[in-house]
């Protein structure tokens, strides 16, 4: 059963290493209107700016915020810890 789920998992992820598909990605046309709105004065660019540092920060503020959830749920509060005044032997 082992080596079934492995092979499995060597399939799925082959199909998706082998299986490359043509993307028409619109990056540097993003960036060639908005270096020339805002050449010619109009603010169109400044606003695709603002939205790729919104859409690049929303991540990190999402798992900032899943963090520090977590952190005040799971910390410990004035837990007494019970140490014995005898010696620790490690073997």
């Amino acid at each position: 059963m082992k080596t079934f789920k492995y092979l499995c998992v060597l399939v799925f992820f082959s199909l998706l290493t082998f299986a490359a598909f043509t993307s028409n990605a619109q990056c540097s046309m993003c960036t060639l209107n908005a270096e020339s709105s805002v050449k010619n004065g109009q603010t169109e660019g400044k606003g695709l700016n603002k939205a790729i540092m919104f859409l690049l920060a929303a991540p990190y503020v999402a798992v900032a915020g899943i963090g520090y959830l977590w952190y005040k749920k799971y910390r410990r509060k004035n837990i007494p810890i019970d140490m014995k005044d005898e010696k620790i032997h490690l073997n």
